[in-house]
């Protein structure tokens, strides 16, 4: 059967958005707030494939229908500047394109680049980022409409990063009516964070992203299996909604494998949903689990190995003796994973690995890329 439901890949905006609406919430409380707010600067961390890419889709979709005039997610990069000011310009005259506006005629040079807008000096090559990205936004108020930029895969000690954030606290000294969101890895956003020269973004909102609820799951199965004319029980999309263990990413596999193993007239037999339990399980291994773990020390992934041998949750003490080190040596890395959100702390002197299936994946003894 063909799948025009799921949307199992990184960065596309699925048919439906499942489980986030307290976040939502969150994200409109930051667009009606006043310039200067709290809630105008939010910090989104959440593991890979935890919908943080969507929810800033989400996001600019909400801003734009209330008059924002919005940078679409950015990656953060050396050419992160330049893309914000192109987004913002190309945004800024899809909003204005009615409207007489200095914004909406001329061309200079922005960054060596040809761009629709009209700034009191053109001798803009002389200007700095944050100048340029002041005057753009300033113009745009002018207009009647506020500006939103959305930052996406946040990085620690990146200088166009902390060229933005300082941009950003600046504007809001001056009372420019901006918001500013921004996404990334637990532990980028903890590095980040802890930068002396970005203390300003301490006081941001943050916004956690938590497993999807079983039920929330059940309900959209049941909702998408019946749209899309597959026959199947409650206790088999149970069963399904329970291995995503509440990741947004493995509920998309899941979904899409159950539909493309159906049969033309909506039939999926026993054998079939195994087979796309699997199917989901190994996609989502290589491309979470597997990722995950090429950004670790070798010393990070010796820990959480020794972690793999026990149930649910490990003791601290019982991993120091597998791999042969002190308590504190330990400790060293138990604190780097906790801020990675890799593993929690559900009591003291336990540790457990948060990441759907990572536990089973290291214990399939692949060789990993240290």
């Amino acid at each position: 059967m063909k799948d025009d439901y799921f949307v199992p890949s990184f960065g596309n905006k699925p048919r439906n958005l499942v489980g986030r609406e307290n976040i939502m919430s969150k994200f409109e409380e930051c667009l009606n707030s006043v310039p200067g707010s709290r809630d105008r600067a939010l910090v989104m961390l959440g593991q890979r494939g935890a919908g943080k890419t969507v929810l800033l889709l989400e996001l600019a979709q909400m801003a734009t229908e209330k008059g924002f005039v919005v940078a679409l997610p950015t990656v953060v990069s050396k050419e992160m500047p330049v893309r914000v000011v192109e987004k913002l310009i190309s945004s800024s005259e899809n909003v204005l394109k009615n409207k007489k506006s200095k914004i909406s005629g001329g061309s200079i040079n922005m960054f060596g680049f040809g761009a629709g807008i009209q700034m009191k000096d053109d001798n803009d090559e002389k200007k700095s980022f944050s100048q340029k990205l002041n005057e753009i936004c300033k113009e745009i108020n002018k207009n009647g409409h506020p500006v939103l930029i959305l930052i996406d895969e946040l990085q620690a000690n990146n200088e166009e990063l902390k060229q933005l954030i300082i941009a950003y606290q600046e504007m809001v000294g001056e009372g420019i009516d901006v918001a500013l969101v921004m996404a990334g890895l637990p532990g980028a956003v903890s590095s980040v964070l802890n930068e002396h020269v970005l203390t300003f973004i301490n006081r941001s909102t943050k916004i956690e992203l938590e497993p999807l609820r079983q039920n929330d799951i059940e309900i959209y199965y049941t909702k998408a299996f019946n749209e899309l004319g597959i026959n199947i029980d409650n206790g088999t999309i149970k069963n399904a909604a329970r291995q995503t263990e509440g990741s947004p990413y493995m509920m998309q596999l899941i979904g899409h494998y159950i539909t493309i193993l159906s049969d033309d007239s909506g039939v999926i037999d026993k054998d079939n949903i195994s087979k796309a339990l699997t199917m989901a399980e190994d996609d989502y291994q290589n491309d979470i689990c597997k990722t995950t773990l090429a950004a670790l020390s070798e010393k990070d992934i010796l820990f959480l190995k020794a972690m793999s041998k026990d149930g649910e949750e490990s003791e601290v003490n019982d991993i120091a003796e597998r791999i042969g080190a002190s308590n504190q040596y330990v400790q060293i890395y138990k604190k780097r994973l906790i801020q990675s959100g890799i593993i929690n702390q559900p009591a003291r002197g336990k540790v457990r690995i948060v990441i759907p299936y990572l536990k089973e994946y290291l214990a399939k003894g692949e060789e990993y890329i240290y």
